[in-house]
């Protein structure tokens, strides 16, 4: 499939003079700012198709690896009741990985090759899925509040200005707060019960909460996509505004758990109406994005090993495609 908005890499002899390409982006910077959606048949910048590439991409990405963490727990969850919630959980996220990639696919670049980026390490996917699940009460805190955090960031997309992505998002913000619901529903279950089921709870808040808050990634300041992506309206808050949201909404969720976010800074701000938290530990952030995380080797491994294993299903899918194809062909042709 081809587009005609791919830029001067994809037909240098076509490119547009300076002055044309400028009336372009300025007509497009009407639509992004007049609400109206941009398709892939549109005129775009080169910038604006490679951000959202790039963000698509690894939205996709992390919906797939975000599998991990939580399927090593379906034959090990306390019920069946909690096996079965979990089975519909991970299989959700693969549905979304797969509307993210469909989606991403529509900007001309193939899902071999956003995905040869993820296992090269060239693409990355978030922080979050590089942290280990060592209880069951570990499911409950990724529900609640990663899955809590991707909501406030996702919600957000529903409205971003590359129409594709903003209509994936719709259905997988409804399934991400089923997914939030389940999450809260487990950790509530554990706050209420036994001392030692508590404590577990309360752990498992120990350990997330501060990866959770660095899912909205860097201050504002150290964003160097943020403020393109908010005039292009693909963002339509920033980091920080997304941050303050989150631990606004899950701090009197945690309360009423009798639970303790692990923050001494922790207050409520009369005058700004907001909590104010303490700083983030961004050395950590950063080793975890560069790979130095405690799981980032055994998440790409897995990723690697499963991708060599289904190989054969891939090309069998691809062959009785092709055997399709050609009969279909001899059929019109007849």
């Amino acid at each position: 499939m081809a587009y005609a908005n791919f830029g001067p890499e994809d037909d240098r002899a076509a490119a547009p003079s300076d002055e044309a390409t400028a009336e372009l982006e300025r007509a497009f910077q009407a639509k992004v700012d007049a609400e109206e959606r941009i398709e892939p048949k549109d005129w775009m910048p080169a910038a604006y198709r490679k951000t959202l590439i790039r963000q698509m991409s690894q939205h996709a990405h992390s919906e797939v690896v975000g599998m991990l963490p939580e399927g090593n727990w379906i034959t090990r969850a306390p019920s069946l009741r909690r096996k079965v919630a979990l089975l519909a959980k991970v299989q959700d996220e693969a549905g979304h990985g797969l509307y993210i990639y469909s989606a991403t696919e529509t900007l001309g670049v193939t899902r071999d090759e956003t995905i040869d980026d993820l296992h090269s390490g060239k693409a990355k996917y978030s922080s979050i899925f590089n942290y280990p699940t060592t209880t069951w009460a570990d499911i409950g805190a990724i529900g609640w509040l990663v899955d809590g955090a991707a909501i406030v960031n996702q919600v957000a997309l529903c409205r971003c200005s590359y129409g594709p992505y903003a209509r994936a998002m719709v259905r997988i913000c409804k399934e991400e707060s089923f997914h939030q619901r389940q999450g809260y529903e487990i950790v509530m279950t554990l706050a209420q019960g036994t001392d030692e089921q508590r404590e577990m709870a309360q752990d498992a808040l120990d350990r997330w909460w501060w990866p959770s808050l660095m899912m909205f990634g860097p201050h504002d300041t150290d964003s160097p996509h943020s403020q393109q992506s908010m005039a292009w309206k693909i963002k339509r808050k920033s980091n920080d505004e997304l941050r303050q949201h989150f631990v606004d909404m899950t701090v009197p969720q945690a309360e009423y758990l009798g639970l303790k976010i692990p923050d001494p800074e922790l207050k409520w701000n009369e005058e700004r109406g907001h909590y104010d938290f303490g700083e983030i530990d961004w050395d950590e952030f950063y080793a975890v994005i560069k790979g130095n995380g405690p799981c980032n080797r055994e998440r790409l491994r897995a990723r690697l090993d499963a991708h060599d294993d289904g190989e054969w299903v891939r090309e069998a899918a691809t062959a009785h495609a092709e055997k399709r194809r050609r009969r279909a062909k001899k059929e019109v042709a007849a």
